[in-house]
């Protein structure tokens, strides 16, 4: 597949989704990436059935397509002595080293910074943890529950402040997914420094760095004035200051997204299509400072007006008109969103004659959706790797003796 990493070629030794999410960013781009799993065990996800209320039945698997597509899977043991002397091989040929073992393993393995190095020394060499490398708990492991979303305080800032409890990540991997990106962008960066100026440089993105980044200005706040980010109450209106920032419930039971960040401008306009224009000319909202100070009051008629139709009249209504809003959708209907798919946000693959849609990762080049290929099976391309290497057959098959290969 061509992109912008056509050429370049990733050696990840990695599982689970966080840092193999990275990988799959990167193939998306175009990249070689060689997926490198136990081959006895696999990647612990392959075996993953269960995603909350659904159950995955069949030859699919979106946990693996989404994090593995596009790569190649090649089964070695590098525990092993012939294991690892096969993946040094594979590294001398590899632009990038990518992982998410933890220290002790990655020195028990010999698959740390200078081991790597000492084969290739401009080759880039990419760690995702938990909590970044430095710092009493940078040998931890964490998953993006714990790193991202529980530490970096998006499942406190998120919880509505009289629910007894907490909420949880809006969807499997979802901390991981944005990791992943942010992995894939310090590659990319690091790719262009070394095509610049010679020099490689290890590249270090935590769970924790990437919640903090995305919790960056409630932060910031805290550390302004001393208070944390606390969530409304359940069904309040995200902004009480500014009834057109907030969420309102259509007779159907299903909700509109509102964000007019300059409610007053928007108001006059709003009110007459919900069917009250009345109350844009109320004397209580006659001027911005009116509109804040007063913005509870009309939230309620608001309220009341959006409550007598369903969302697709609210749709209709409001499809041509400038203020910013957008219906709360579910993932079975973003999945047939229109406007996804015009965007290449999601795309069709192509495998043994079977066509299929997966997410894409988010950035187009050249406004041109991108070409994604399928997850590997197991071990699929071990053998083809080695004769790539310029072995033959005889290493192939005492390899496969000695166990360290599947």
């Amino acid at each position: 597949m061509s992109g912008p990493m056509d050429g370049v070629r990733v050696l990840e030794v990695a599982q689970w989704t966080f840092v193999p999410a990275a990988g799959a960013v990167l193939a998306d781009w175009g990249a070689d990436v060689l997926k490198v799993e136990h081959p006895r065990t696999g990647d612990s996800q392959r075996g993953l059935r269960q995603l909350g209320n659904i159950t995955v039945e069949g030859r699919r698997n979106p946990v693996m397509e989404h994090a593995n597509r596009g790569k190649r899977s090649i089964a070695i043991d590098v525990s092993t002595p012939d294991g690892h002397e096969l993946l040094m091989d594979i590294a001398r040929t590899s632009d990038v080293f990518l992982t998410n073992f933890l220290p002790d393993a990655r020195k028990k393995l010999k698959i740390d910074v200078d081991d790597v190095r000492a084969v290739n020394p401009k080759i880039i060499y990419a760690r995702g943890s938990a909590y970044g490398p430095l710092g009493d708990d940078g040998a931890k492991g964490g998953y993006d529950m714990t790193g991202f979303w529980s530490r970096a305080a998006g499942a406190a800032s998120t919880t509505p402040s009289d629910l007894n409890g907490v909420i949880a990540q809006p969807g499997p991997a979802y901390g991981d997914s944005l990791g992943g990106m942010t992995i894939a962008g310090g590659i990319a960066a690091a790719l262009f420094e070394r095509e610049r100026t010679g020099v490689a440089r290890t590249v270090d993105i935590s769970l924790l760095g990437v919640g903090v980044w995305a919790m960056g200005v409630a932060v910031n706040a805290a550390l302004v004035s001393g208070e944390p980010w606390v969530a409304n109450p359940a069904g309040a209106n995200v902004a009480p200051h500014n009834p057109l920032t907030g969420f309102y419930r259509t007779s159907d039971n299903r909700f509109l997204g509102l964000s007019m960040l300059q409610a007053f401008r928007y108001f006059p306009e709003f009110c007459a299509r919900v069917g009250i224009p009345e109350l844009a000319a109320d004397e209580r909202f006659a001027s911005h400072e009116l509109l804040t100070e007063n913005a509870h009051q009309a939230t309620d008629v608001l309220r009341a007006a959006i409550a007598t139709h369903p969302l697709e009249h609210w749709r209709k209504v409001f499809a041509d008109f400038d203020g910013q809003w957008a219906p709360v959708l579910n993932t079975a209907e973003v999945a047939t969103d229109p406007q996804v798919r015009a965007n290449g946000g999601i795309v069709t693959i192509e495998r043994d004659g079977e066509s299929f849609d997966l997410v894409a990762s988010p950035v187009l080049f050249d406004q041109t959706p991108l070409h994604l290929g399928p997850a590997p099976e197991f071990a699929e391309h071990t053998e083809e790797l080695i004769l790539e290497l310029g072995d033959d057959w005889d290493r192939i098959i005492a390899l496969k003796d000695s166990g360290a290969i599947g």
